[in-house]
């Protein structure tokens, strides 16, 4: 082998080995460029950690909620009606008799006046049971008094205490009748509307024990 020769089989030599070695670096950085990569897609994937701004928020949003919950107005309670007056009794009224009527053709027309003397208002509605009495009993002496149709009730009366209503009671003299058996009363038993106790006002009229004769008639009660 010449000189020459010689020198470029070493020159070749020697340039084949740094070559080698250089891919060899090549392919451990791709590797490791690989790994790298591998690592950074399995890290996109891990979940979200709260940060305490999100944590903050949702407190925040949770008690904006239980505040509003909690601001809510309660309903307003309606009102209950007053209670409506009671009937009136006797034991709550006070009774007269007014003979300023006046009469005609053995007719005397009366008013049968009640006042209201109790603390509270009560009602009358309609039509008073009237006979005529002794004082002192509660039986009636002929036939009690008969509805005038004429006069008719208007519907409820609220009488306030102190306040007073009248009826028109009509009284048919005993003498227009040839067989009345005359019997002298002292008093006029009154029953109020659709009560069940009695009072008694003291007005002296000749009645006939006859329950077939018909002295009274009686109207209901006007405002």
């Amino acid at each position: 082998m010449s000189a020459h020769q010689e020198h470029m089989h070493t020159a070749s030599g020697q340039s084949s080995r740094p070559l080698s070695r250089t891919a060899a670096g090549i392919s451990t950085a791709a590797v490791a460029l690989g790994l790298v990569l591998a690592l950074s897609g399995c890290g996109a994937s891990t979940p979200k950690t709260p940060t305490s701004v999100d944590t903050t928020a949702s407190a925040a949003a949770t008690s904006s909620a239980a505040k509003t919950t909690s601001a809510a107005p309660s309903p307003t309670p309606t009102p209950a009606a007053p209670a409506a007056p009671a009937l009136c009794t006797a034991a709550s009224l006070a009774g007269s008799i007014d003979s300023s009527g006046g009469g005609a053709a053995g007719h005397v027309y009366m008013k049968l006046i009640v006042k209201n003397t109790s603390t509270a208002a009560c009602i009358l509605d309609g039509y008073p049971g009237v006979s005529m009495v002794k004082a002192g009993t509660d039986t009636p002496l002929g036939a009690p008094a008969v509805r005038d149709a004429q006069a008719p009730s208007t519907g409820p009366i609220t009488l306030t205490p102190g306040q007073s209503s009248a009826a028109v009671l009509a009284y048919t003299q005993s003498g227009n009748y040839q067989n009345c058996m005359h019997v002298s009363a002292d008093a006029i038993m009154v029953y109020p509307p659709s009560a069940t106790d009695k009072l008694e006002i003291a007005h002296p009229l000749d009645a006939c024990s006859n329950v077939d004769i018909n002295l009274l008639s009686i109207g209901a009660f006007q405002p």
